[in-house]
């Protein structure tokens, strides 16, 4: 089925940003921390909030490269690329392509849905 290696792709495709940007941003925090929106950024636990956010994106990749619930973990990951987009209005120069992955991440979503287990073919 043609629908099942286009959501195979995306999901591989949105599993690999999720998790480069995690553990890049474990392995080297201060080239990181930057990205954090301005509030949190200046926070005495930005360090932590972006080691949090972190696991959290490496577990989203993780779950996104498994196709389990497959509409779900696509649905996360256009809510979070959308609220990476919100709270970076300033930074449009870095931000920009975020809008493309989220837009891709609902291109999953809607490839997912309504399918038994919500899960995509591979």
């Amino acid at each position: 089925m043609k629908n099942s290696a286009a959501a195979t792709i995306l999901r591989w495709g949105l599993a690999f940003v999720f998790f480069y940007a995690g553990i890049a941003a474990l392995l080297n925090p201060p080239s990181w921390i930057g990205y954090l929106p301005g509030f949190l950024a200046r926070a005495a636990f930005s360090a932590r909030l972006l080691a949090g956010f972190a696991v959290y994106e490496i577990v989203l990749a993780a779950w996104l490269f498994t196709g389990r619930k497959a509409a779900w973990s696509s649905l996360f990951a256009a809510v979070t690329l959308a609220a990476i987009v919100v709270f970076s209005a300033g930074g449009v120069d870095i931000t920009f392509r975020d809008v493309g992955l989220a837009f891709a991440a609902l291109a999953l979503f809607e490839l997912s849905r309504g399918r038994p287990g919500g899960k995509t073919a591979i």
